[in-house]
């Protein structure tokens, strides 16, 4: 686990407009504690009302399945975002359960492939990064990677800092270091150290230390840190999956290093890295965070998929 000198003080999230968050906090604790077949059923609730309510993420996850899944009929699509949706509202209450929830409520409830490898590398004093996607059981796979082994895991800061710092905190309490995602500097001094190190690099950030990649046959901005990270912090980058059963059983599989990676070739360590994610979204694809706009960023001459953002539209008004 973190160090508890490395924790954050939430001692100073005193003033009258964090006292929304405080509740919102504290029904998410009382949830973790909830018997699972309980949580479960708000989390099908809950991926209901994003279904019925969520206009615009549903839009978007829409635009997504239509460019990914073209083979799929109209009804099918639909029924995928249906799915989605359903799995984005466990998602949702999975992670109170994760960070929140005593350790017995996890027993019986996961399956961890990988450990011996991690194990091992551990004793080669290797530095590991878990090359993951933003799959819906994130939460919860972090939980059984904490109750297993300490890992970091990178993070992008909620624009709520009480919400980012109660998360983080919950996070480092389990496990290791909750890293924000522009701490190059400090990724890659525990990577050096010998320490493993969660990273997802599917999400699009823009034009900025990116290259165009394909992800499901669709050109994607995807960064060029993996490689960049692995290759500054002396690591070996192991695929990380993740994934729910219909039985609410949670399985975790850490496979094997990836070989000659970094090749040095920017576009081809992006293309290997989005294979990874594809090749997990590919068996679970409802399981998958379709609800970000994973391709905003165009090739020049193409233009975005999605339509404007609902709070730029209101303003416009």
């Amino acid at each position: 686990m973190a160090d508890s000198s490395s924790r954050r003080s939430l001692s100073g999230f005193t003033h009258p407009k964090y006292w929304g968050t405080w509740l919102g906090l504290g029904v998410l604790v009382l949830i973790a504690y909830l018997p699972l077949p309980i949580t479960r059923a708000l989390g099908v609730l809950m991926g209901k009302l994003f279904y019925r309510f969520a206009t615009e993420r549903c839009e978007i996850t829409r635009i997504n399945v239509a460019l990914c899944f073209p083979e799929l009929s109209a009804q099918e699509k639909e029924q995928r975002v249906r799915e989605i949706l359903r799995n984005v509202g466990l998602s949702f209450i999975e992670s109170a359960v994760a960070l929140w929830a005593p350790d017995r409520k996890f027993r019986n409830l996961y399956t961890f492939e990988g450990l011996d490898i991690l194990r091992r590398l551990e004793a080669q004093g290797k530095g590991v990064m878990l090359l993951g996607g933003h799959y819906t059981s994130l939460d919860m796979a972090g939980r059984v990677m904490g109750l297993n082994i300490e890992c970091d895991m990178v993070y992008r800061v909620d624009r709520n800092p009480l919400l980012a710092d109660a998360v983080a905190r919950a996070r480092e309490r389990l496990s290791g270091a909750a890293i924000e995602r522009d701490d190059v500097r400090q990724m890659v001094r525990r990577l050096r150290q010998g320490r493993r190190l969660w990273y997802a690099p599917d999400q699009d950030y823009g034009r900025s230390n990116t290259v165009f990649a394909p992800f499901f046959g669709v050109p994607a901005a995807t960064v060029t840190a993996t490689a960049r990270l692995a290759r500054m912090g002396r690591a070996v980058v192991c695929p990380f999956e993740h994934w729910r059963d219909e039985q609410g059983i949670y399985h975790v599989r850490v496979k094997e290093p990836l070989a000659d990676f970094p090749s040095g070739d920017d576009v081809l360590d992006a293309t290997r890295a989005n294979e990874v994610v594809e090749s997990v979204v590919r068996r679970y694809p409802s399981q998958y965070l379709w609800v970000h706009r994973r391709f905003k960023t165009r090739p020049e001459g193409e233009v975005t998929p999605y339509p404007p953002r609902e709070r730029k539209r209101k303003r416009n008004h």
